[in-house]
C-alpha cells in the first residue's frame, strides 16, 4: 500500500535529515578542509568512496509518494505518483536498470540475515593484513611491534568470513585462514557477526538510493561509524596519537570485550538489515531474519 506525504511533512523530514547528516560528517569535513588525514574515520569516505553530500540527500523510501514534489521527477529512479505534481521512488525502475546490482544486494542481505552470527574471529583480519609485512596499509606504528604482531597471528586460528577483508591479507597470512574466500563465493560465507558485514549495510543503503528512507541510511552510517571504531581499537596499530584506546584482543580480557561489542553490533545490524529489506521490497509483513 502506497503512503502519501504532504509537502510540508516531507520537507520537515528532509530538513531534519540535513541537520543530522551535517552533524555526523562535520568533523570529517573540517579535517578535509585542512587536508588532514585520519587513520580511523577517513575509511568511511575513502574505502566506501561516498561523499558527505550523498548522505545529505533525503529520500522517503520505495513506494512512498511525495505530494507537490514535481522537482523530484528529474531525480533518478523517481516516477510520477497518482496525484498531480507528486513523485514516488520507483523500485521497479531500479530493478530494471540495475538488475544485477538489485539481485546482488537482495542476495547478500537475505543470505546474511539467514545465518547465525560467528563470534570467534577477534578482529584478526587487521593483523593478517600486516603479517610479516615490510610495509603497512596505514603509516602508523604497530602496538606490539612487527615480531609481536606476527606472533599473535601465529598463535591464533584465522576465521575471517568477509572477502573484502581477506583480499588484503598478506600472502603469508592467506593460507592461515580457515577458508580461502573468493568474490564469487562471498554470498555463501557472509554472516551477521562480521564487523564488515555490518559496516556494508551503509554501502547497500547508499547503492539503493531513493528506495531507502533517509533516516534508515543515517542509521546505517552510524552503525558503520561505531563498528569502525572497534575495528581499529582491536587492530595491531598504536593509535594513541588519535586518542584511540585499544581493545587488546591478544588477551583474554580484550577478547571478551571485543565479542561483547561484536554481539551488540550484530543485533543492530540484524534490525537494520530487516528494515532495509522491508523498506526496499515493501512486503506487507516484516521480513523474518535470524538473530
Amino acid at each position: 500500500m502506497t503512503t502519501s506525504l504532504p509537502r510540508h511533512e516531507w520537507l520537515e523530514r528532509e530538513h531534519a535529515h540535513l541537520l543530522r547528516a551535517d552533524a555526523l560528517t562535520s568533523a570529517h569535513r573540517e579535517r578535509a578542509s585542512r587536508r588532514e588525514k585520519h587513520p580511523v574515520w577517513d575509511f568511511l569516505f575513502t574505502y566506501y568512496n561516498y561523499k558527505p553530500a550523498q548522505l545529505r540527500r533525503w529520500h522517503p523510501g520505495a513506494g512512498v509518494q511525495l505530494e507537490q514534489a514535481s522537482e523530484r521527477l528529474s531525480w533518478r529512479w523517481y516516477s510520477p505518483g497518482a496525484d498531480a505534481d507528486s513523485a514516488i521512488p520507483d523500485a521497479a525502475a531500479f530493478a530494471h536498470e540495475k538488475s544485477d546490482l538489485a539481485a546482488l544486494i537482495e542476495r547478500m542481505l537475505r543470505r546474511t540475515a539467514s545465518r547465525p552470527g560467528q563470534f570467534g574471529c577477534f578482529g584478526l583480519h587487521e593483523w593478517a593484513m600486516v603479517y610479516r609485512a615490510d610495509e603497512h596499509r596505514h603509516p602508523v606504528p604497530l602496538r606490539l611491534g612487527q615480531a609481536g604482531t606476527d606472533a599473535v597471528v601465529e598463535n591464533h586460528d584465522l576465521r575471517c568470513t568477509h572477502f573484502d577483508a581477506f583480499r588484503f591479507f598478506t600472502p603469508e597470512a592467506v593460507p592461515r585462514n580457515r577458508t580461502e574466500l573468493t568474490r564469487d563465493d562471498q554470498p555463501l560465507f557472509e554472516q551477521p557477526g562480521c564487523l564488515h558485514a555490518g559496516m556494508d549495510l551503509y554501502k547497500w543503503a547508499l547503492k539503493l538510493g531513493p528506495l531507502v528512507p533517509g533516516e534508515l541510511l543515517l542509521d546505517s552510517f552510524e552503525l558503520a561509524r561505531d563498528i569502525r571504531l572497534l575495528d581499529m581499537q582491536a587492530s595491531p596499530y598504536d593509535l594513541s596519537a588519535w586518542d584511540v584506546v585499544p581493545v587488546p584482543i591478544e588477551t583474554a580480557e580484550g577478547k571478551a570485550e571485543y565479542v561483547r561489542q561484536q554481539r551488540g553490533f550484530a543485533e543492530r545490524g540484524t534490525r537494520l538489515r530487516a528494515a532495509l529489506l522491508q523498506a526496499w521490497l515493501g512486503s506487507a509483513q516484516p521480513v523474518a531474519v535470524s538473530a
